[in-house]
């Protein structure tokens, strides 16, 4: 079974990026994508959207965040995942994030491997 991937990057080159790096490292397609709050929530919370694991960013365009996509989702499915992949994750953003139902939360600058590696063992529980 392949894994989908929502990802929430207003930086369309990161976002471009990382979509390519999940299908050739881990095999997960991307269904999707969204650069702000308000098109991510719209997404994610419509039931007949289909995805496995959320990548979200927390700044994002103007007037949202990536707080209000976690918040929106915390009453996805328990199988579904959602990792913050983020260049602000000091330990209280990291706090914040948890709180808010994440999954997982990777600076961009240091973690992104981190990112990845998580990503694959979740795609290879799938198959």
């Amino acid at each position: 079974m392949t894994l989908k991937a929502f990802v929430v990057e207003d930086n369309v080159a990161i976002r471009e990026s990382l979509i390519e790096a999940l299908r050739e490292l881990t095999g997960i397609e991307t269904t999707g994508v969204a650069g702000s709050q308000a098109a991510a929530i719209a997404w994610l919370t419509d039931s007949a959207n289909e995805w496995d694991v959320a990548i979200v960013d927390l700044i994002l365009e103007p007037g949202g965040s990536g707080f209000g996509v976690l918040n929106a989702c915390r009453d996805r499915k328990r199988e579904q995942k959602i990792l913050v992949l983020t260049a602000t994750a000091n330990p209280d953003v990291r706090k914040q994030c948890e709180a808010l139902g994440s999954d997982g939360v990777f600076d961009k600058s240091i973690e992104t491997d981190a990112l990845i590696e998580y990503c694959l063992t979740l795609a290879q529980a799938a198959r």
